[in-house]
């Protein structure tokens, strides 16, 4: 029964340990040029995912809404999702190396996210106002946000299998890999379904926005949305190599995740302006 009284942060704690051990574990096999037990490694990553999702239960449970409430909650909200997808898609693609690049990716949001304790800020309002709609947006942004960590892994898996192929070095990870081809085709899929989501949330949040807070929040999130959807035009009309897909996946995911930062200090200071424009009593 103590077990069931940690705190959300412990959770969150043992979620990020769980991850760095199914992604040592796996490290230490690759190492040893062993191939890696798939069936051990995808049980570190669910317990990982239960230990998170406990956390973030108990968290939302106390807040009363989805836990989007700070750049903490933001960045942990993103790793579950990567998590989450993984699990659903990773046996679809059969990319035996996919948990190993999640495990490390998760564990160090985690980590950066636990260690940074300024980003766990409280909020005297709810993050996104209190409009089911624009949580819905800011549920979906996020979640997409994940498609596209994941996207920025297969890219790198992508990039790694390209750069062996050219140097005619098939050592290291390269046998672990999938062909080139299979993992382009990957990668354009979760572009494509990475893309739906962020633009279905787009649709939701401009047409329910309301206030100029969630405003500058929704055209953060719409620059991310226009970086996509020209890399997808010019993939889509072949303006763009595969190997310019991948290098442009990992950078618009790492502007994805600047961008959270900058939502929470949107957040921030709006709320700095209620506090000076509201009367005291």
């Amino acid at each position: 029964m103590e077990f069931l009284l940690l705190s959300d942060r412990a959770f969150l704690w043992l979620a990020a340990i769980t991850y760095t051990v199914a992604f040592a574990l796996a490290l230490s096999s690759i190492l040893r040029k062993r191939q890696h037990s798939r069936k051990t490694l995808l049980a570190f990553v669910i317990a990982g995912f239960v230990l998170q999702t406990t956390g973030l239960y108990i968290r939302g449970h106390a807040s009363g809404s989805c836990p989007l409430n700070n750049q903490f909650e933001l960045m942990q909200f993103m790793g579950w999702s990567t998590t989450l997808l993984y699990l659903v898609i990773g046996p679809a693609f059969r990319v035996s190396l996919l948990g190993f690049f999640t495990s490390a990716f998760v564990a160090i949001i985690l980590l950066v996210s636990l260690f940074v304790p300024e980003w766990d800020t409280a909020q005297t309002t709810s993050i996104f106002g209190t409009d089911h709609w624009i949580k819905a947006h800011a549920s979906l942004a996020t979640f997409s946000y994940g498609v596209m960590g994941i996207l920025s892994l297969t890219s790198t898996m992508f990039l790694l299998q390209n750069r062996s192929l050219k140097k005619k070095n098939m050592g290291g990870l390269a046998p672990y890999l999938p062909s080139i081809l299979e993992l382009e085709q990957i990668n354009f899929r979760l572009l494509t379904f990475g893309l739906s989501l962020l633009t279905f949330s787009i649709l939701v949040g401009a047409f329910y926005t309301s206030d100029p807070s969630s405003s500058s929040k929704l055209l953060i999130s719409g620059a991310i949305w226009i970086g996509y959807i020209i890399i997808f035009i010019l993939y889509k009309t072949r303006r763009f190599s595969s190997n310019n897909l991948a290098y442009t996946c990992i950078f618009l995911f790492i502007a994805a995740i600047l961008s959270l930062g900058s939502v929470s200090n949107a957040i921030d200071h709006s709320e700095e302006i209620e506090e000076q424009v509201s009367p005291r009593e």
